[in-house]
């Protein structure tokens, strides 16, 4: 009778291990309920790299690997979604296990970049810039037919800041085929972001009517009623008037 393999709860890749004779580890990024992605160097070219292995019981017959490889290659062009070059697999503990490589993006999530300010907030001509360069992202992939369905400030990396934000998001890897549903979620949680970069409830109060105009109390309803798309928003971020 054969013994049952232990399930993998953790790679604990070190610094310097080589990952499928390719990639050597440079440091651990983050780890989630499907696996854990690390930061590491392609030895052919010395180009640093992500990569997200899955643990094997979410993963089963790759199915995850091969559902998150199809949806980023179909949002290749949309300049917010991280890109993805390939998929790959090494042997951990006498098993296989797949791991997907995409680009590794330098910067820092959006919530610590909030985190940082003074109050822990943002001007609302900053935040109407910061909602203006996610929401545009966020319409390229609807326009894909697609989704992302869990945005938050985690899930927002800033690259670069000034006039405008420069963004890439995270974890572009919502289950579920996109629905009218899911694309009104995503603009409700852009919103959220908005809000929640001004301040929050503790300043909402005090906010000039122009972001209540945006944020709508923060109400469902009310959100999806007013900006029925994320094109629908971006178009009123371009042409509503500010005091």
């Amino acid at each position: 009778m054969k013994s049952k393999v232990p399930s993998v709860d953790s790679f604990g890749l070190a610094e310097g291990q080589r990952v499928a004779g390719r990639y050597i580890v440079i440091s651990l990024l983050g780890a989630g309920w499907e696996g854990e992605v690390y930061l590491v160097r392609e030895i052919g070219t010395g180009i640093e790299r992500t990569i997200k292995i899955f643990f094997p019981r979410r993963n089963l017959r790759d199915r995850s690997l091969r559902f998150y490889a199809r949806k980023l290659h179909k949002l290749r062009h949309c300049p917010i979604v991280i890109q993805y070059h390939t998929q790959d697999s090494f042997e951990f503990n006498g098993r296989k296990v797949s791991f997907l490589v995409s680009d590794f993006v330098e910067g820092e999530l959006l919530s610590d970049f909030l985190k940082r300010q003074p109050g822990g907030r943002i001007s609302p001509f900053q935040a109407l810039h910061l909602l203006h360069a996610l929401t545009t992202g966020i319409e390229s992939i609807h326009r894909q037919g697609e989704y992302h369905g869990d945005l938050h400030t985690d899930n927002v990396i800033v690259m670069r800041y000034g006039l405008g934000f420069e963004l890439k998001l995270l974890d572009m890897y919502h289950w579920g085929a996109p629905s009218a549903a899911n694309l009104r979620h995503d603009v409700h949680d852009l919103v959220r972001i908005f809000y929640d970069a001004v301040g929050g409830s503790r300043f909402y109060a005090r906010q000039p009517q122009e972001v209540k105009d945006i944020c709508c109390g923060l109400k469902r309803s009310l959100i999806t009623r007013k900006f029925r798309t994320a094109g629908a928003l971006r178009r009123f971020l371009e042409t509503a008037e500010w005091e």
